[in-house]
């Protein structure tokens, strides 16, 4: 698979990436065999990045990637973390105190002394421009607690925010083809300063699966249940902020662009690794089957000028005048 480096961490990681969410929470339940199995058929398809987050189950994806690295010892994954909404999201919180107990958490659920890059998970938009905060995460580098920092982002305006702090090594933010915004600043001021950009939520929750239907009907425990109007955190992490009947639509008609042979998910990929200063998207998998389709994505062909063109015009008629100015 392609590697690329992922921005001022300097490391090469492949650009097909593998998001862990669904195998701590919030997507519905995934034992403890499945996701393992998951995690080696995305390093067998050549998947070198894992990224995780503290609260992800509690620390239990942070947990099954410790087993995975302990019992795969040259496997070669870069593993990306999250920290700061294990408490209420006050700037105030965001300081070395807390920051090296959180470390030290994620530290033992992984099981290695040095995190490659943890990222602030959606932070408060005021602590981008709170010097101490990144103080404080400088002073983790310097302790040795991590190799790098980055940021996780919710916005546009919090993107840039970020990727003008000098030690700043990679933003990560929503882009799919139902959030086209990050294309028009974000990417661009990324790849000037050396930033890498890690795309997440690139199904649109599985919008762009083109599996889901409109009397489809997610679990309980699932956020695309409990979530669609931001009831329990930011809603574009669901569904990327489409109203789900207007996401179904568009999604039919993005399936009709695809090319013959090509999944609508992997085309979606595809349409992202494209994409001009992505460093790594980082789609999930419930099971090994998702896992390899995914990572098969990297090898599809590049989407041809007619076919951008039509999802561009996709979204300006769908879901621009639903969410665009809203991020």
């Amino acid at each position: 698979m392609e590697q690329r480096v992922l921005g001022r961490t300097g490391h090469q990681v492949s650009v097909v990436g593998l998001g862990t969410w669904q195998l701590g929470a919030d997507w519905g339940s995934v034992d403890e065999g499945d996701a393992l199995a998951v995690l080696a058929a995305s390093v067998e398809a050549g998947v070198t990045f894992f990224d995780t987050a503290d609260v992800y189950g509690d620390g239990r994806s942070e947990q099954l990637i410790g087993r995975f690295l302990r019992e795969n010892p040259d496997s070669g994954v870069v593993v990306a973390t999250k920290m700061g909404r294990r408490q209420a999201q006050e700037v105030e919180r965001y300081n070395l105190d807390n920051f090296r107990a959180w470390n030290d958490r994620s530290r033992a659920n992984l099981g290695v002394d040095t995190l490659d890059l943890v990222q602030l998970h959606c932070p408060p938009t005021v602590t981008y421009s709170t010097n101490r905060v990144f103080d404080a995460l400088d002073t983790l580098v310097e302790e040795g607690r991590v190799a790098a920092y980055g940021v996780s982002v919710e916005t546009v305006d919090e993107a840039l925010a970020a990727i003008a702090r000098e030690h700043v090594a990679s933003v990560q933010i929503i882009l799919n083809a139902f959030r086209l915004k990050p294309l028009e600043r974000v990417l661009p001021a990324a790849l000037d300063a050396g930033v890498g950009i890690i795309a997440r939520v690139p199904l649109a929750s599985g919008l762009l699966s083109g599996r889901y239907t409109h009397d489809s009907v997610f679990a309980a425990d699932d956020h695309r249940n409990y979530n669609r109007r931001g009831e329990s955190f930011d809603v574009g992490e669901t569904f990327s902020g489409v109203d789900y009947d207007t996401g179904v639509e568009a999604a039919m008609e993005f399936s009709a662009l695809v090319p013959a042979g090509t999944t609508p998910a992997q085309a979606a990929l595809r349409w992202i690794i494209q994409q001009p200063g992505v460093s790594t998207v980082i789609p999930g998998a419930r099971n090994v089957a998702q896992a390899e389709a995914n990572a098969a994505a990297a090898s599809v062909p590049e989407l041809d000028a007619d076919t951008l063109k039509a999802i561009a015009e996709l979204y300006d008629r769908r879901i621009r005048p639903q969410v665009h100015d809203r991020w």
